[in-house]
């Protein structure tokens, strides 16, 4: 009997465990087009469509019924499931997964990742690893529970106009914050976005959002870590990798990084920088 990592499809993981995992999509609407998440829809052609679209696009949550059709057929070939969904502040998927797993009690286990992107891939991958240690489903499960107060994720945001348009912030305010080269830094906690400062130009912004992370506890090395970007440019996430290496290990080779999709994409706009860890 073998462990089988299910998550939805904005968990952001890097590319060498994508093989590791099952993925159930969300669905992406740009206005009456809709497409399945990483399926329909990659992230290079997801930008490019942001970018050009003069509204945002919205998400749905997965169906009870496509996570059911993705539990049978675990558990028909013998296999168990740990599910790891989005923060159930941010979308309905953890609870169509939930609605989905009361038909496999005790094979499947959903976990509330109460985070996002490289947070949730943070977490999928921790989840990997213990599967790979003999741990069995519930006993993942367990473990993820209780770790998951652990995961951090901040990131610094290149524009203000997407959160323009999403009404997270006025026009005058995105105008003004524009002119003076203004960069929000904005941290998932309690499982929602929260902007917790801002800083002039990226240098800055980066440098603050470092002191956040240095404020909020000492990074677990033992478990995973990601940094990522939004957008089809890295160049931002390897500027900031290359002039904060010592913070993240001091090995370029050790750092690991994906690139973020529809959900953070949507409100940040491309150029975003995103690190996604456990503390002790």
């Amino acid at each position: 009997m073998a462990v089988r990592i299910v998550i939805d499809s904005t968990a952001n993981a890097r590319k060498d465990y994508a093989d590791r995992f099952t993925v159930v999509p969300l669905t992406v609407n740009f206005g009456t087009e809709s497409f399945a998440d990483g399926i329909e829809i990659d992230n290079d052609t997801f930008y490019e469509k942001l970018v050009a679209s003069d509204v945002l696009p919205t998400t749905s949550q997965p169906t009870p019924d496509a996570f059911a059709q993705t539990f049978k057929e675990i558990t028909d070939a013998g296999d168990e499931a740990v599910v790891i969904t989005i923060s159930s502040k941010l979308s309905g998927t953890y609870q169509s997964a939930c609605i989905a797993a009361e038909d496999f009690a005790g094979k499947v286990f959903v976990v509330d990742g109460y985070t996002v992107a490289i947070g949730t891939g943070a977490l999928a991958e921790y989840a990997v690893n213990l599967a790979d240690a003999g741990k069995t489903a519930a006993e993942i499960a367990e473990i993820l529970e209780k770790d998951k107060a652990n995961i951090r994720v901040y990131a610094v945001v290149d524009t203000l106009e997407y959160l323009k348009k999403g009404g997270r912030v006025s026009a005058a305010v995105a105008f003004a914050g524009g002119l003076l080269n203004f960069k929000p830094v904005i941290a998932i906690a309690d499982g929602v976005v929260q902007s917790i400062t801002k800083g002039r130009g990226n240098k800055q912004a980066n440098t603050l959002m470092n002191s956040e992370i240095a404020k909020d506890g000492t990074r677990d090395e033992e478990k995973p870590f990601i940094i990522g970007y939004t957008g089809a440019d890295s160049r931002l996430m390897q500027e900031y990798i290359t002039d904060h290496i010592d913070l993240w290990g001091g090995d370029m080779a050790k750092i690991h990084t994906a690139q973020l999709g529809s959900v953070v994409g949507t409100h940040s706009g491309p150029g975003a920088v995103a690190v996604g860890y456990f503390v002790k």
